[in-house]
């Protein structure tokens, strides 16, 4: 459904209003003077780069910060929103990527948490089960109420937060980045589901950095930029509009890939097999090229890589950096023969969040800064200063925690850090996800910068603009196996995808 569909429901009276919102966390300003309004049946996307103020505002309207100066306003009446307990008294309800259920409770318990229906002083579970299936049918999610809320997919877990949400009485949904971990098809899904709540007269705030998304379901677009408005844009507005109002510039080449001379092959892969995940993997990258790996969801891409890096044991094959074969299983056996992974998960993986900025960039370094048990500190902590002021990260200083940073941010810290270690091959498993397209090209700027200089760089990604635009080559898994190799030139969505869906369409009729 585009916005300028003329089905779509017309938006309604003012549920929610911010005015000049303001924010402050130690001596950098968040959020300065920033106004929003969402009305009844009408979805407003949120749109910035990372670091431009989303989440504070999401965090502000959720009760988890409190304002500075500014005022809220529900239904025309000013509101105080103290707590996230406030905030859902008021009827906003804030579903954040991570999600905050109880993995092993059941569906029905998770929807009625803190609230669960009670006979004679007991939890009336039959009763739970029968007045959840209304509220799951509200979300169009056909699953078993009784069923672990673990053993459903991301998708279906964030339709039960969104009911239950509804159940509470929410008149305003705010959805943070609901589709980053989602296939196209969920993706699909989720965006009817938001379709269908916009014509219950339910104000939806939406937030993603899929700018094709937006073009599908927004209203409204309130852009910030540097934490304040820079604007607010019709749902019809351009591709090329929401970036120029976003960054500030226009970008002419999302996809800037340097092609350069290649060398000789840097990374050789030869029969990998790991029983029941992946096998017979052969692939090679030469200095100076970047090999991308797509495939649909559960195709092995992120195994693969994580049994090249060490992380996780494989059966049989081999692993070379530049002739030399590398012990399976070891990670500093990886490393010392120039292998760096920046994992698909940047928070569970890749960083630690309750250290700082300079901690974490100095993480690979820190072996080689160390002599007789005590570490160039000093050291560490200009090299990781310089990291980041080359890689444009935006903090305070060294010393602020990872985790106050913003997704894009994060991400920068996570490869540079793998930078400052000078690996001759890095592997980047969905590097971009969730991060704007301003600093997508800054990371893509990177990788022409690694194999400027002779690195080799294999890329898993899902989404198939970015694999296409940034690989000298594409390599397409399915099933655990390589199904086919593609040049990058002149190729198209369609042909990749036609071969991995052929491929598992083999295998169905295999079995």
């Amino acid at each position: 459904m585009t916005s300028h569909d003329p089905m779509r429901h017309p938006a309604g009276r003012v549920l929610l209003e911010v005015r000049d919102i303001s924010k402050r966390f130690t001596g950098a300003l968040a959020l300065d003077r920033v106004s929003l309004q969402v009305r009844a049946g009408e979805v407003h996307v949120l749109l910035g780069e990372n670091g431009a103020g989303k989440s504070t505002l999401v965090k502000v309207l959720g009760g988890v910060h409190s304002p500075d100066r500014g005022e809220i306003l529900v239904g025309g009446t000013p509101a105080t929103i103290r707590s996230p307990r406030q905030a859902r008294q008021h009827g906003i309800a804030v579903i954040h990527q991570e999600l905050t259920l109880v993995p092993r409770l059941s569906v029905a318990e998770n929807l009625f948490l803190g609230r669960v229906p009670r006979r004679l002083g007991m939890v009336d579970r039959r009763r739970m089960l029968r007045e959840a299936v209304p509220l799951l049918d509200r979300v169009g999610l056909d699953v078993d109420p009784a069923a672990p809320v673990d053993s459903l997919g991301i998708a279906q877990q964030q339709m039960v937060e969104i009911a239950r949400a509804l159940d509470e009485d929410a008149t305003v949904l705010v959805l943070d980045e609901p589709t980053s971990a989602l296939t196209g098809t969920e993706t699909d899904r989720l965006l009817e589901i938001m379709a269908d709540l916009r014509s219950q007269q339910v104000g939806l705030v939406f937030i993603t950095h899929h700018l094709d998304e937006i073009q599908r379901v927004a209203d409204r677009i309130t852009v910030l930029r540097d934490g304040r408005g820079a604007g607010v844009l019709p749902g019809d507005a351009s591709i090329d509009e929401m970036v120029r109002t976003m960054v500030g510039r226009d970008i002419d080449d999302q996809f800037p890939r340097h092609r350069t001379t290649m060398g000789e092959p840097l990374l050789r892969v030869s029969g990998l097999t790991r029983k029941g995940v992946f096998s017979d993997i052969d692939f090679e990258v030469r200095a100076g090229e970047v090999v991308g790996i797509s495939g649909l969801v559960g195709s092995g891409r992120t195994e693969v890589v994580r049994a090249v890096f060490g992380a996780d044991p494989y059966d049989s094959g081999t692993v070379e950096v530049a002739g030399r074969v590398v012990r399976g299983g070891d990670i500093s056996a990886a490393m010392r023969a120039g292998i760096g992974l920046v994992p698909e998960d940047r928070k569970g993986q890749g960083l630690v969040l309750n250290s700082s900025v300079g901690e974490n960039m100095g993480l690979v370094t820190l072996r080689a800064a160390t002599s007789g048990g005590l570490v160039d500190r000093g050291g560490q902590a200009r090299r990781a200063a310089e990291m980041a002021r080359r890689l444009r990260v935006k903090h305070s200083d060294a010393g602020q925690a990872i985790r106050e940073l913003s997704g894009g941010n994060q991400q920068k810290v996570a490869i540079g850090k793998w930078l400052l270690a000078d690996p001759k091959v890095l592997m980047l498993d969905e590097p971009t996800r969730g991060i704007d397209v301003g600093a997508k090209v800054e990371i893509y700027e990177l990788i022409n910068a690694l194999t400027d200089s002779g690195h080799a760089v294999l890329l898993v990604s899902s989404e198939l603009p970015e694999v296409i635009g940034m690989s000298d080559r594409i390599l397409v898994m399915a099933h655990g196996r390589i199904t086919g190799e593609l040049s990058t030139d002149g190729v198209t969505q369609e042909q990749v995808m036609a071969l991995a869906v052929a491929a598992r369409e083999e295998e169905d009729l295999a079995s």
